[in-house]
């Protein structure tokens, strides 16, 4: 068994497809093959579901895919902290989002990529239970998350600014005189908003209801992306948060602030306080820490 072996029963499982592991590895699709077929007979266990293509893990694989995990985790902390005696960071920085927040990421990546050139990140969009999951499970080393559902036993965190929240449009299809709007403003115009369910748009969803209006919502997505899109299309507006950079991304997007529109619970980031934790992910966060203190509560 090499390390190597682990790593590409992670790329499937992160794949689900043979090929497009063996691609995420550098290796060809019967290199990979073969390597966990070797893996399966050491161990004297069947840890995939195979027929035509991947079909999954077994429970044994499952099994043992979480100690793959872990013990690649610990593989990576051990280099990154090897890179940190010698006074390097190196590695990839595992973080994990909240699709929609008062903050832009770039606010942390683009000072971190400045001082350390070696370090690689990987930046995910998530749920705050999402987070808090892979966090637990070691598949992710910082993470930016509501704190409403955060037991600081088990983590340390970084409170960051509430997050509010303004109109987004696009100036070729409306134009607004007020410097902000209400609530029931916005009520008033096509909408589009997250996903019922998702944690940004219930905040939404009580505020309507607490003015007991119902907005005209004509598109609902997972994707902030696809909202960017609809907005600039000029399908519709959307309620999107202050501060995040999203207005930037286009120079015919505006942001309007909404009158009393923020998010109940804050925004932190959070890191793990139980071992295995990298020193990667504590030097990120002690650097988080001061690239963010201005906007510490």
């Amino acid at each position: 068994m090499d390390i190597k072996q682990l790593k590409y029963l992670i790329a499937l499982d992160q794949t689900k497809h043979f090929g497009q592991a063996a691609a995420l590895c550098h290796i060809t699709q019967p290199t990979l093959s073969m390597r966990i077929r070797n893996l399966e007979d050491e161990l004297d266990l069947v840890l995939i579901t195979r027929g035509q293509r991947f079909e999954g893990f077994t429970e044994e694989g499952e099994r043992i895919l979480a100690w793959a995990r872990t013990l690649l985790a610990a593989h990576d902390g051990l280099q990154a902290e090897a890179a940190s005696c010698r006074g390097q960071l190196v590695g990839s920085l595992r973080l994990g989002m909240v699709p929609l927040a008062s903050l832009n990421p770039m606010q942390l990546l683009e000072p971190l990529s400045q001082r350390y050139p070696e370090l690689h990140f990987q930046l995910t969009s998530l749920t705050s239970e999402q987070i808090i999951d892979q966090l637990n499970r070691n598949q992710l080393d910082l993470g930016f998350c509501y704190l409403d559902q955060i037991d600081t036993q088990l983590f340390e965190v970084l409170r960051l600014t509430a997050t509010s929240m303004g109109l987004l449009y696009d100036i070729r299809h409306y134009q607004f005189e007020d410097a902000e709007l209400s609530w029931e403003a916005t009520a008033e115009l096509p909408l589009g908003l997250l996903t019922k369910g998702m944690h940004y748009r219930q905040s939404i969803d009580l505020s309507y209801r607490s003015i007991d209006i119902e907005p005209h919502t004509i598109l609902e997505s997972d994707s902030t992306f696809q909202l960017i899109q609809a907005v600039s299309a000029g399908i519709c507006c959307a309620i999107m948060p202050l501060r995040s950079g999203i207005e930037a991304m286009n120079e015919h997007l505006r942001i309007l602030p909404i009158h009393e529109a923020v998010i109940h619970s804050p925004l932190g980031l959070v890191m793990r306080r139980s071992a295995p934790r990298s020193a990667l992910a504590e030097k990120c966060f002690a650097e988080a820490k001061l690239i963010f203190n201005p906007a510490v509560s």
